[in-house]
């Protein structure tokens, strides 16, 4: 086995290396435990841990509960057993969609659930968030379902491979001791759901923490459209497979924003791609030529926080903001002189109106290029999501405060998100 690294300056480029080296050299994803494919179901759980475990990044949406929290979940799982029961009713049509709903709307299906009406089963977890009006949920099932597993399990030597090319250790086996029961146990409940109301389509977000969902229906012939919910690069393992082999439990279509996600990793080889464009951007508005944001995400936001500061040190005239991911809290940050925090209304509003945005790896910095922003890419682990837009010219990979004011307009906005022609998709879809 050939090492990638021993673990003394581990980047996100060198950690996927090392994951695609075990994948192929152990032969993973041809690895079966009874219809399951354990591999595809752990391996960007591996991956989060392998980025947590290096210090690399944090946790990426931390989730944070009180056992009163834990209390009222269990509350809200019972109740749902009669208040959104999904088998209840008729559909033709299942639609699953993101967890995140800033001010309480969900972006990425909004569009979608809108044409299709009262055709769509919603099936939206309350386990993580708030789940939309009149949406069904089987968070009871989801929760049992992994609450129930042994401690550990046989790896095939995954941990011990990983160990040895990273210099870190991963807990394998008891991510499949959870994992691979519990996708069993949902599959074949999902299952008997798409049986009983004679789903045609499953529509899902975030198809890769959905794999029993997509199981199913694949167990059926039933078709699966994932849609675009964030930034997907070669080093996004949730899609990024060299080489594009066959994977287990993948959706058969994904619909992107713009024609850059389409081609920007290998994505497994039963999966096709198509452009529906993004109908959520907000237009661009007059430019405040001093105005400065500063994208944070969980796994690099304190990182992220010096180099605000060094900019704003650099550029004393100009107005930095430093706006929290949703999954942030603004208690974990102290913020330094001549720093503005945000927290409140729309990141893409905000946006809108700057001149400049600085990020590494968030989908929010695409979204900026699309709305006129001068882009910098911080240079801190995760900045290699964004090497195809920098070396277009696209963004800039900022060392320096000083190269702030050089950051570049992206020329191409529409290639990240072009105009919404979802509704003309679905008329196609139906006259077929």
């Amino acid at each position: 086995m050939t090492s990638t690294g021993n673990g003394t300056d581990p980047t996100v480029a060198g950690l996927c290396r090392a994951i695609w080296q075990v994948e192929q050299e152990l032969s993973l994803l041809d690895w079966r435990i009874g219809d399951a494919s354990p591999w595809a179901l752990i391996r960007m759980r591996i991956f989060h841990e392998l980025t947590r475990r290096t210090g690399i990044h944090g946790a990426s949406h931390p989730v944070r509960r009180t056992p009163y929290d834990k209390a009222r979940l269990v509350g809200r799982h019972v109740t749902g057993l009669v208040t959104r029961n999904p088998f209840l009713h008729q559909y033709d049509a299942l639609v699953v969609p993101h967890p995140r709903k800033p001010g309480g709307v969900e972006i990425y299906t909004d569009e979608l659930r809108e044409a299709l009406g009262s055709r769509a089963l919603i099936l939206d977890s309350g386990i993580n968030g708030t789940p939309l009006p009149g949406s069904r949920n089987l968070d009871f099932f989801t929760s049992a379902a992994g609450a129930v597993h042994k401690g550990t399990a046989p790896d095939r030597g995954i941990a011990e491979a990983l160990r040895k090319l990273t210099g870190v250790s991963v807990p394998v086996g008891p991510l499949l001791a959870r994992e691979v029961p519990k996708h069993t146990r949902l599959r074949a409940l999902y299952r008997t759901l798409l049986k009983r109301h004679g789903i045609k389509t499953v529509y899902v977000v975030v198809a890769y923490f959905h794999q029993h969902i997509v199981g199913a229906a694949r167990d059926l012939g039933i078709r699966v459209v994932e849609l675009q919910h964030g930034a997907i690069s070669q080093f996004h393992l949730g899609y990024s497979y060299p080489g594009r082999p066959d994977v287990a439990h993948q959706p058969d279509e994904l619909w992107c924003f713009g024609s850059y996600w389409t081609d920007v990793a290998d994505l497994p080889a039963g999966t096709s791609t198509s452009v529906i464009g993004a109908p959520y951007l907000p237009r661009a508005t007059e430019k405040d030529p001093r105005r400065v944001v500063f994208l944070s995400q969980g796994t690099i936001g304190a990182e992220l926080l010096h180099v605000a500061e060094a900019v704003a040190k650099e550029h004393p005239t100009l107005d930095v903001v430093f706006r929290l991911h949703p999954s942030e809290r603004a208690a974990d940050y102290t913020i330094p002189a001549g720093i503005e925090l945000s927290t409140d209304g729309s990141t893409l509003d905000l946006l809108a109106g700057a001149t400049y945005q600085v990020g590494v790896s968030t989908t929010a910095l695409f979204e900026g290029m699309a709305l006129g922003c001068r882009t910098a890419v911080a240079n801190l682990p995760g900045h290699e999501y964004l090497e195809r837009s920098i070396a277009s010219g696209h963004a800039l990979l900022m060392t320096k405060p000083d190269q702030l004011t050089d950051a570049p307009l992206c020329a191409t906005p529409e290639a990240y998100y072009a105009p919404s022609t979802l509704p003309l998709r679905l008329a196609a879809d139906q006259a077929e």
